[in-house]
């Protein structure tokens, strides 16, 4: 089951955090191998889908990146968005890692 973390990101601006992938006894999943992806949309059956840009950071300390660039937040309407994280396996296998709400607060200087 994945953790739920909720995400807030002011509209416009460059945004980053990390997420470290546990195994079940709480040490750090080796992602050696693995790829990332990550996308928010307004409900689980949006067409519309905004993507994070992912990597894995470290991969033997379990750590992914998950961003947007200002450019990419300034186009996502302020508001409410489910997202979720899933990490693939070099063998295909896709795992739900964190998921939750992000809120994208609305842009005020425009310049």
């Amino acid at each position: 089951m994945a953790t739920v973390t909720n995400l807030y990101v002011d509209q416009g601006a460059f945004y980053r955090t990390y997420v470290t992938v546990a195994n079940t006894d709480g040490s750090a999943l080796d992602l050696s191998g693995f790829t990332a992806a990550s996308q928010m949309r307004k409900s689980y059956q949006s067409s519309t889908a905004y993507n994070f840009t992912t990597s894995i950071s470290n991969p033997i300390q379990g750590r992914v990146r998950i961003e947007l660039s200002s450019e990419q937040s300034r186009i996502i309407p302020a508001g409410k968005y489910l997202y979720d994280l899933e990490v693939t396996s070099p063998t295909g296998e896709k795992t739900r890692v964190v998921e939750g709400i992000v809120l994208i607060n609305p842009e005020i200087t425009k310049i």
